[in-house]
């Protein structure tokens, strides 16, 4: 395939199963298309289908083995290529980059046995988590 090829295959629009295979966020197209089917791929925050056409700006939001990661689609080749070309068709958003790092971080400390609260405590929360301390609840 030549250099032209290859970009007239990016200038059509792909197909959201073929392009999440492709970008390597799945082993095979069966694989994505069992995501997209199951809920855990959303496009422009609203739910799709497999067949549905990606265009480049396009935000993709992916569901997997527990992070969520959303990434605007930059490039769309059908064809699954390298690691580093697969990186290339998408670019992933900073505010998702620092939930996933956030969520892991979380995951992290639980299975240390480390809870760590959901926000700030108010008084009469203290005052409890004190009282359980000392044993007098």
């Amino acid at each position: 395939m030549t250099h032209a090829d290859a970009k007239a295959l990016e200038s059509h629009p792909t197909r959201l199963d073929v392009w999440l295979w492709a970008a390597r966020f799945f082993k095979s197209r069966s694989l994505a298309k069992q995501a997209v089917v199951g809920g855990k791929i959303a496009v422009n925050k609203q739910a799709a289908k497999p067949a549905r056409f990606l265009h480049a700006g396009d935000l993709v939001q992916v569901v997997r083995g527990g992070e969520c990661m959303i990434v605007e689609v930059i490039g769309l080749n059908p064809i699954r290529g390298s690691a580093t070309q697969a990186v290339s068709m998408y670019r992933e958003l900073p505010e998702s980059q620092r939930a996933r790092e956030l969520e892991r971080e979380q995951r992290r400390l639980t299975a240390a046995g480390v809870q760590l609260p959901a926000s700030h405590l108010d008084k009469h929360a203290r005052k409890l988590r004190r009282e359980i301390k000392r044993g007098t609840s």
